[in-house]
């Protein structure tokens, strides 16, 4: 079954940065829109950012406009989210997936498929 397999999380301070990882092996990207996802306690999934397979664009959510970027490296089907910045309110599990049906951003999230366990990141001093 394929199945990403996000890394990097752990615990930071406000202020700090931290690089995720989302790989998925055996899984060509080429082809597809992959985007990083979180989950907060007591809230629903949301959309953090996303990297087109088209044409390399890029989209971001407003709470992390100008502190994260999204970043591919299709050789090795490897997806990162740099986090810089950070800040209590970016606490919670992130995600990757890929959006099967799309190369370009903007779909809905059950468009994506190929989720992963997530990798917890928590911001606090």
């Amino acid at each position: 079954q394929v199945q990403f397999v996000e890394s990097g999380g752990g615990l930071v301070q406000p202020g700090q940065s931290l690089t995720l990882s989302c790989a998925v092996p055996g899984f060509n990207l080429d082809y597809y829109a992959v985007g990083w996802f979180r989950q907060a306690p007591g809230k629903e999934r949301e959309g953090v950012s996303c990297a087109s397979a088209a044409d390399r664009s890029t989209t971001y959510a407003d709470f992390v406009k100008g502190r994260f970027t999204i970043s591919r490296d299709n050789a090795k089907n490897t997806v990162y989210l740099q986090m810089n910045n950070v800040e209590p309110e970016d606490t919670a599990v992130y995600y990757c997936a890929a959006n099967l049906m799309r190369r370009l951003c903007g779909g809905p999230q059950h468009e994506y498929d190929y989720w992963g366990q997530g990798t917890r990141v928590t911001v606090s001093s």
